[in-house]
């Protein structure tokens, strides 16, 4: 695989509470999620690259929230990669009694356009963009349709960007063809351990950071 990061880089990840984890009280400064398992297996596998990385994720948050501090927790820090995994809140509200804080189709669409516009214009980062996902066996759950739906917005965009794309529901899908829901999440989103840790290799992979190839110790 072409390499992708360069010495030195500052990686700045922003998204939701899959992505914050705890990074603002519990677990600061990178949280107990999937960014701290890839940052992790990030230095032990290429240390000399000596990356800087960076968790702005909050939680609860939706595109309309992203905007609200774009400038601050984006454009000011000025990252040579930035990281955007949102869209499940966005979606979620819908089925848990929140309508009018839940961000149609065509506003996601929109917002996340220009916010990922702004950056690149303005720092000349380049993108990871991670899909929103729903962990759920069954294609015809009414929040997993939805959820491919804003999918396929994040896949257009990481074209449209040529940013590198982060399957994630599709991962979770193929774990799914021989295991339940519950194994990786209590609630079909917020995932456990292991569920944490199968997004940070879908995102290690898609960085050309996985396992493959890694020479042994002698």
């Amino acid at each position: 695989m072409t390499e992708l990061l360069r010495p030195g880089q500052h990686i700045v990840f922003i998204g939701d509470s899959i992505t914050d984890c705890g990074r603002r009280d519990l677990r600061p400064p990178y949280g107990d999620g999937y960014l701290s398992l890839v940052r992790a297996f990030s230095i032990a596998r290429r240390p000399e690259l000596g990356l800087r990385w960076t968790n702005r994720g909050i939680a609860g948050n939706t595109v309309r929230d992203l905007a609200a501090r774009w400038d601050e927790d984006v454009v000011a820090l000025r990252p040579d990669w930035l990281s955007v995994m949102i869209g499940i809140n966005d979606i979620w509200r819908s089925f848990t009694g929140q309508p009018d804080e839940a961000v149609p189709l065509d506003e996601y669409e929109q917002t996340l356009r220009s916010l990922l516009r702004r950056a690149v214009d303005v720092t000349g980062c380049r993108l990871v963009l991670a899909d929103p996902y729903l962990i759920e066996s069954d294609r015809d759950d009414p929040q997993r349709v939805q959820t491919i739906r804003y999918g396929e917005v994040v896949a257009a965009l990481a074209a449209e960007f040529d940013a590198v794309h982060v399957r994630t529901q599709a991962a979770f899908d193929r774990v799914l063809e021989t295991s339940a829901p519950s194994d990786w999440s209590r609630d079909r989103v917020h995932p456990n351990l292991p569920g944490h840790a199968l997004i940070a290799e879908t995102f290690l992979t898609a960085l050309g950071l996985s396992a493959t190839g890694v020479r042994p110790a002698e």
